[in-house]
């Protein structure tokens, strides 16, 4: 026992040992404390079991208030030893302790609030023991493990034993005084406490752990859906025309990609074809326009109309969004690398364009850039530059600070290389530009592992069993959580699931493939395809194949003719050569086409007359 009046949970005694030392059986006692837990309990179990009954007094409302059931969601809850909250993390004593500690408080407490907040800031720990004794001690400690100096932490309270029979009596008083207040400073919370420790040794259903699970995955992306997140509210925008005018999926949508263009400078939106794309990116736009950004729009040349009918320079009768007044500047992709002319688009002279002063670029059809915007440009001249490589050098990395918007049902055409040189326009080509925020650590060292999965299942001869469960196995947590920073991408199975289609309409029925074999005409009059084919192989086209129809005992000499071996015919063998050499023309040109054979037939008539004349001059030599 300490020589002194003084508890600090330090050198001079604990409290906990105050208590365990001075409460005798069939004691009352009364207690007023900010905090409860049941891990206080635990340590002086014994002696509180064997209590007559305990008023508990909570000096401070807002701790019982913050923790009604009925009015805050169970995903908030935590575990703290000062505040009596729902666990995240499953400790294996906690549900017997709780059970214990609910059965106690049943039997043997009652509890009290006080109604204002910051009304009572003392603590008091008052003992009445059947022999009529009385001890007390009043000061900083609550009814917690550390207030009771029996935990691990080594905090100095500062407490004093009453020791003196009248302020033991004044103590009590004063106390009975608050509890028994009618003017309304108190109420009673026992109910409350009781349906609140229940929430501890509950047996939680499968569904809400599940549930539980969900939440904490897509914490962060819940967070971005709230109207808000990070956009600024204050520009006007949600009362846009373009914002009212889309349904609930694509203000989501829209919402998110926002979000995800201030925390990661970009974002892919890859919804699928007819979800409306153009009508989110112009939100967007909007949205970037009203903080006075600049906005530069590439797009195909195709797709002019798309983006031009909206720009508030055009004045066009069929613009919805006149009052929005887009102000946004339109290029084709063709533009990109251009270095002298003007641009189709809207007469840009693009020799004097500065491509560097946009702080936004949205890119439609951006799988048209799956290009490396990364390679040659930055050290090699500008004609050596791809459309990409254009595009980071000229308009994302020279001049402001650039954000990146694109839009494409397909960002991925053949392999994942095509979305890392996307999302290399929205790093600036820097791997680590993730690691941050997201802890990804190589971007393309995660979609070059990503691909090299998805190959080896997709191997049919390697795994012929494959399914879709077996690649989500296989694939990297780094892959998904770099989808789901940098892209948005809905179906229509995903808007009809989660959302109202009534307020949609429902989307136009897919009609499966009908194969149609048809006749060439419909009254019969040519015959099919198969029967004219049949007839074309029955043709041996004489005509232009004679070589075919020699009689047998001609076709070795026309082959001897034909081959090399004619290189050997001795000298008087030549008059038979040549002529054998003419047949061989012969045939050969009538198998070429009529006007040859026409020609060769004249070259023929040529060389017999030339080959007569030089017969009759060797006749008239004599030996």
């Amino acid at each position: 026992m300490p020589n002194t009046s003084i508890r600090d949970n330090h050198k001079n005694g604990s409290v906990g040992q105050f208590l365990i030392d001075n409460i005798k059986q069939g004691a009352d006692l009364s207690i007023v404390s900010a905090y409860f837990t049941i891990y206080a309990y635990k340590q002086i179990k014994n002696q509180l079991d064997q209590i007559g009954h305990l008023n508990f007094l909570f000096g401070e409302p807002k701790f019982i208030k913050s923790l009604d059931p009925a009015k805050i969601n169970k995903r908030d809850f935590k575990i703290e030893d000062d505040k009596l909250v729902i666990p995240i993390e499953s400790r294996l004593k906690q549900k017997s302790i709780s059970i214990e500690c609910s059965d106690w408080i049943k039997n043997k407490v009652s509890i009290k609030s006080m109604v204002k907040p910051n009304f009572l800031h003392g603590k008091l720990y008052l003992i009445e023991n059947p022999n009529g004794v009385k001890e007390a001690l009043m000061g900083s400690s609550n009814f917690t493990v550390n207030g009771l100096g029996m935990g691990g932490s080594l905090n100095i309270e500062l407490n004093i034993v009453i020791q003196d029979r009248r302020d033991l009596d004044d103590l009590k008083n004063w106390f009975n005084e608050l509890w028994n207040d009618n003017s309304g400073l108190v109420e009673d919370v026992k109910d409350e406490v009781l349906k609140y420790l229940e929430q501890l040794y509950i047996e939680n259903e499968p569904e809400f752990i599940y549930f539980k699970t969900l939440f904490h995955i897509f914490e962060n992306y819940l967070d971005e859906q709230k109207q808000g997140g990070l956009l600024n509210e204050r520009t006007g925008f949600y009362e846009s025309e373009i914002w009212n005018m889309l349904y609930d999926f694509q203000k989501d949508g829209v919402k998110g990609a926002i979000n995800k263009i201030l925390k990661h400078n970009g974002c892919i939106v890859a919804d699928s074809v007819g979800l409306g794309k153009t009508f989110e990116a112009l939100a967007v736009i909007k949205y970037f326009e009203l903080l006075n950004n600049r906005v530069l729009v590439v797009c195909p040349k195709k797709l002019k109309g798309n983006w031009t009918i909206y720009q508030a320079s055009q004045n066009h009768a069929l613009n919805p969004f006149k009052k929005d007044r887009f102000n946004y500047t339109v290029l084709y992709h063709t533009d990109m690398g251009r270095r002298y002319g003007y641009s189709d688009a809207n007469g840009i002279d693009l020799e004097n364009f500065n491509w560097g002063a946009f702080d936004l670029v949205v890119i439609d059809e951006s799988h048209n850039f799956r290009g490396n915007p990364t390679g040659a440009g930055d050290k090699d001249p500008d004609e050596d530059l791809n459309r990409a490589g254009w595009l980071m050098k000229k308009v994302i990395k020279s001049g402001v600070k650039t954000k990146v918007l694109m839009l494409s049902a397909t960002p991925v055409n053949n392999i994942l290389r095509d979305l890392r040189n996307q999302i290399a326009l929205i790093t600036e080509g820097k791997d680590d530009a993730l690691y941050e925020c997201s802890k990804i650590k190589d971007i393309s060292l995660t979609l070059k592992n990503a691909q090299t999965h998805f190959t080896n299942w997709a191997d049919s001869k390697k795994n012929p069993k494959r399914n879709m469960k077996q690649l989500l196995e296989r694939l990297d947590s780094a892959f998904f959580k770099l989808l789901d920073e940098l892209t948005i991408a809905r179906s229509r199975k995903h808007i009809k699931n989660f959302y109202k289609i009534e307020a949609i309409g429902k989307f136009p029925e897919r009609n499966k493939p009908h194969s149609v074999y048809p006749e060439i005409d419909i009254n019969n009059r040519f015959p099919s395809y198969d029967k004219i084919n049949k007839q074309i192989l029955k043709y041996k086209l004489a005509v232009f194949n004679p070589s075919a129809y020699l009689q047998p005992d001609k076709q070795k000499k026309y082959d001897d003719l034909a081959g090399p071996q004619v290189l050997n015919f001795k000298q008087s063998d030549r008059e038979h050569f040549l002529i054998g050499m003419m047949k061989v023309n012969f045939l050969k040109r009538l198998e070429s086409s009529i006007e040859s054979f026409e020609i060769s037939l004249d070259r023929t008539i040529q060389k017999i007359e030339k080959l007569i004349n030089k017969i009759m001059d060797w006749k008239k030599i004599k030996i």
